[in-house]
């Protein structure tokens, strides 16, 4: 692969954010630096970029993100935000070396484990609103057993 300017102003912004921007997202970072780079360049050469196993992409909910960290690690995706954020854990290293002894059994090329759930972002942004209900019974009477009822906005 050749050296283009272009190509490593998109791997510099990159690899100076762990947010694991989108094609959109990288293309804005680097816009103002090179008002002339068009978004098909910036998709062409993280498409080069990935093909040569300098960067990674994460395909998922309805987005493809790129992580400017090619070393092997996993990833959580927010199940709010959609945010993706890297995990390092030295337990996860044997499920690693079990998917690679499995990888040939399978038939298979490569395997992507990604782990989902709440960011703490959005962990922090939501505050359920409890609401105590009273409940009526068929003849009219109010039951002494109140449900709690969560709301999160």
């Amino acid at each position: 692969m050749n050296r283009s300017s272009q190509r490593e102003a998109i791997l510099k912004a990159l690899r100076s954010v762990k947010s694991h921007p989108t094609a959109d997202e990288i293309y804005a970072m680097v816009h103002d630096s090179m008002p002339r780079l068009s978004l098909a360049t910036v998709y062409r050469n993280l498409e080069q970029l990935v093909n040569a196993g300098m960067v990674t992409a994460i395909d998922g909910a309805g987005s493809r993100r790129f992580d400017g960290n090619a070393a092997p690690h996993h990833h959580k995706r927010c199940s709010v935000c959609g945010s993706v954020s890297d995990i390092f854990s030295e337990e996860l290293h044997h499920l690693d070396n079990a998917i690679e002894r499995l990888l040939p059994l399978l038939e298979c090329s490569a395997c992507s484990v990604e782990f989902s759930g709440i960011c703490g972002k959005c962990r922090a942004a939501e505050t359920p609103f409890y609401e105590t209900v009273s409940v009526r019974t068929e003849r009219g009477r109010v039951n002494t057993k109140n449900e709690e009822i969560c709301y999160h906005e």
